[in-house]
């Protein structure tokens, strides 16, 4: 009996035993997914966005230009990483950005101390106060009696001198930069401008007027247009905000005109009317890249007359031009398929035709299927299409009207 008692206690003190801590780790796990519950897991996951501060110099940043024109690191000879934080994609392009000023700064350097091109205010008879741009000329831009060449380049964050600035960071600085155009055609004996398009406004830091209230009504947009415009922008905060932790808040900053010269297609007729019509040159050549073909054609519907009797041959390069949404005239488009070529991106070898998609100016293959390459693969065939362009007109001075004429249709007929 007394082996029984003691068996059955032995059972009943270890079930109970059992069952407390059975309770005890219920109790635990349900503590624990309590706490879980309370974490916000995506809160873990943000990440902490660093202060949007960069250095100021290429040293700075720990890059220079080798021999061969291309930006490397100074310690490791590595080219430039575009993903230095990962997983931050804003941080790593506002990097890009503040490195791209600085090779902006860089450029212009190097057309005045290589190329010994100066500068020249726009407008030219500027305020001390007032926003201003500016172009670089050689110093015979003017005086030059037989020819200049003028340089246009796109639209976008570019500035004088450069045709594209991924392709100076990444590639180097002959296929970015026009340096190689501007030394080549000072050693040909032309003189040189070099337009700045998009140097368009003064960008500075917005003051907020505490005075000012908006008003619902002050917008012309219909309210169901605003509305969805709201939506979109919240959206657009929501999402970044709810991907970075501490999120650095930008400065607000506004643009003020450049007078005169506030879109491409203005400062390209300001630099005519103020510069190039004014040179002494007989034969003036354009190259116009991407936008700079837009912003030509458009001058060419100002100033046509003008136009047709300086400009000698105009080589676009994948130029976005279009005759007619611009609206050009019979007389225009019959211009420029006289004395205008369009290298245009295209997987054929260079110089090969390319089948129209307007009737205007021959189209013929950069050698390039990339956009931003074009006018540096396009180099010495247009240099030998200027050169061929003014032989053909000095050939056409010295002979008959009836000659000439006929050469003309020649050439139509061949392309």
């Amino acid at each position: 009996m007394p082996v029984r008692v003691s068996i059955f206690l032995f059972c009943f003190v270890w079930i109970t035993m059992a069952q407390l801590l059975a309770q005890e780790e219920k109790e635990k796990t349900t503590a624990l997914k309590d706490l879980l519950s309370r974490i916000d897991l995506d809160e873990l996951m943000k990440k902490d966005e660093p202060p949007l501060n960069f250095p100021e110099t290429l040293d700075e940043f720990e890059y220079a230009f080798n021999e061969h024109g291309q930006l490397r690191h100074i310690r490791t000879g590595d080219p430039f990483v575009f993903n230095y934080k990962e997983d931050l994609h804003r941080w790593n392009q506002k990097r890009y950005e503040a490195l791209g000023e600085i090779i902006t700064k860089y450029v212009y350097e190097r057309l005045e101390k290589d190329c010994n091109l100066k500068k020249e205010i726009l407008p030219v008879d500027a305020t001390e106060d007032e926003p201003k741009s500016f172009i670089y000329m050689s110093e015979d831009a003017l005086t030059n009696p037989e020819k200049i060449m003028v340089l246009i380049q796109g639209s976008g964050v570019v500035r004088a001198g450069q045709w594209a600035r991924r392709l100076i960071i990444n590639e180097d600085l002959n296929s970015g930069t026009q340096i190689p155009f501007i030394n080549r055609a000072k050693e040909e004996g032309y003189g040189v401008i070099v337009l700045n398009p998009n140097e368009n406004s003064l960008e500075v830091e917005k003051v907020p007027d505490p005075a000012k209230k908006p008003s619902p009504d002050a917008s012309d947009e219909p309210a169901e247009k605003r509305e969805r415009k709201e939506e979109r922008e919240n959206k657009k905060k929501k999402d970044f905000y709810e991907k970075y932790r501490n999120p650095q808040k930008e400065r607000e900053m506004e643009h003020i005109p450049i007078r005169e010269n506030s879109t491409p297609e203005e400062h390209t007729l300001y630099v005519w009317d103020h510069f190039i019509s004014k040179s002494l040159a007989k034969n003036v050549f354009i190259v116009a890249h991407s936008y700079g073909g837009l912003s030509f054609v458009n001058l060419m519907i100002q100033r046509e007359a003008e136009v047709k009797n300086h400009v000698r041959a105009v080589a676009m390069t994948d130029s976005v031009h279009n005759v007619w949404h611009q609206e050009a005239n019979k007389s225009i488009r019959d211009w420029l398929r006289e004395h205008c070529c369009n290298w245009v991106s295209s997987p054929e070898p260079l110089d090969t035709l390319v089948d129209p998609m307007l009737n205007d100016c021959p189209r013929v293959s950069a050698g390039t299927e990339k956009h931003e390459l074009t006018s540096w693969k396009s180099f010495h065939s247009i240099f030998k299409f200027f050169s061929d362009a003014l032989k053909d007109h000095e050939d056409e001075s010295s002979s008959s009207p009836v000659t000439t004429r006929s050469s003309h249709r020649i050439k139509n007929e061949d392309l």
